[in-house]
């Protein structure tokens, strides 16, 4: 009898407390799991703007977790890859239009009911009709309007390039130049470096002919190239003066002009124009309220305005440009340095989205292959 009390002692004492911890610790973690959002981005000074302009303030009313991971330059190969794995941990990825609209032709993101998802405008205006033209996809919604540009450091260079053809002049402009590891934009920059007329680009890049033209162009500069394939790059390669002259998002360059004092200056001839924004991997239909409710909060008229505080990227919504103010850090007026300023647009590039959707995967293809040779 006594054996059998030490018996339900250990029991009482022991097993059974080790038992609730372990359920309430399951029960914590699966709470946890169920309030937070795992988003994806490209990391540095716009991973920050996000944060600032939008995670903080979400968080703060309500409460809810954002776990932020600088993946989206590998955005469609990782949805894909999860996707297929029947085990998507991406909640909210940041992405580009063209390969947002792959993902959502193979069925990999959900289609979107923009005037049901998200907010409209202060005077009422729907969501279709506030967001800048063009820029809705059937699976996308876009955040800001960027710009991959030339930039170059003026203590390497004292007079820099003015146009895309200065950029195959390294007699003039001596020094190595740092290109995106990718076709997009490059190959469109060769035809125009080969005389090819901005609103033709296109036209010229849909035929083979065309895409020889590029390629030939690019192999002048190819032993004069540095390969970059993450947005911190570019402009370290400008400071460390391993390049004189680099491709960098606008809002790269803007900081290290501004929170770096880097001595670098934008050349916004040939600019080329790009919208980005969020996409939702298929595989979230259990969290798919609180995704819609972060969506509703973080791209509404003021949200957008206010991550234009932290990095010179024009914001996505017609109702947000006139909100955009001053640098929420250095007082500096945003305005000058938004590539949607009217000064900055003059031979602007807009990219196509529609032909990377079409000839993406053949000519990334034919790039990778070039570039081994």
């Amino acid at each position: 009898m006594n054996n059998d009390n030490t018996n339900n002692r250990k029991i009482t004492n022991g097993l059974v407390p080790l038992a609730i911890a372990a359920a309430l610790t399951a029960s914590i973690t699966a709470a946890s799991a169920e309030e937070s959002l795992t988003i994806v981005s490209w990391g540095g000074a716009y991973s920050n703007s996000q944060v600032k302009a939008y995670n903080e303030p979400y968080t703060e009313k309500t409460g809810t977790k954002l776990i932020m991971e600088d993946k989206s330059s590998e955005a469609l190969a990782g949805i894909r890859s999860q996707v297929g794995a029947g085990n998507v941990t991406w909640n909210l990825v940041d992405m580009l239009p063209a390969d947002a609209q792959r993902a959502c032709d193979e069925g990999l993101i959900m289609e979107i009911n923009h005037d049901e998802w998200l907010a409209p405008a202060p005077d009422g205006t729907m969501p279709s009709k506030d967001f800048v033209e063009g820029t809705l996809g059937d699976c996308f919604i876009p955040q800001i309007i960027y710009s991959t540009l030339f930039a170059y450091n003026t203590e390497v260079l004292s007079e820099g390039p003015q146009s895309i053809a200065d950029i195959w002049d390294t007699e003039k402009f001596p020094g190595k130049r740092a290109l995106q590891k990718i076709p997009q934009k490059n190959l469109e920059w060769a035809l125009i470096a080969d005389g090819v007329a901005m609103g033709d680009v296109y036209t010229v890049l849909e035929t083979e002919e065309g895409q020889d033209r590029a390629f030939a162009k690019l192999d002048e500069i190819k032993d004069s190239v540095i390969w970059w394939s993450e947005g911190a790059q570019p402009p370290q390669m400008l400071a460390d003066k391993e390049v004189s002259i680099a491709t960098a998002y606008n809002g790269r360059i803007f900081n290290a002009q501004v929170n770096e004092n880097q001595p670098f200056k934008i050349m916004w001839a040939g600019q080329a124009l790009e919208a980005d924004g969020w996409v939702v991997p298929v595989g979230n239909e259990e969290k798919l309220d609180m995704i819609k409710d972060f969506l509703y909060f973080a791209t509404d008229t003021q949200r957008l305005a206010d991550q234009a505080k932290y990095i010179s990227y024009g914001p996505a919504r017609n109702s947000s440009a006139p909100l955009v103010s001053t640098h929420a850090e250095t007082g500096v007026d945003m305005k000058p340095h938004m590539p949607t300023n009217p000064e900055n647009l003059q031979g602007a590039l807009v990219f196509n989205n529609d032909f990377w959707t079409n000839y993406g995967d053949i000519l990334e293809e034919r790039f990778n292959a070039w570039l081994a040779q």
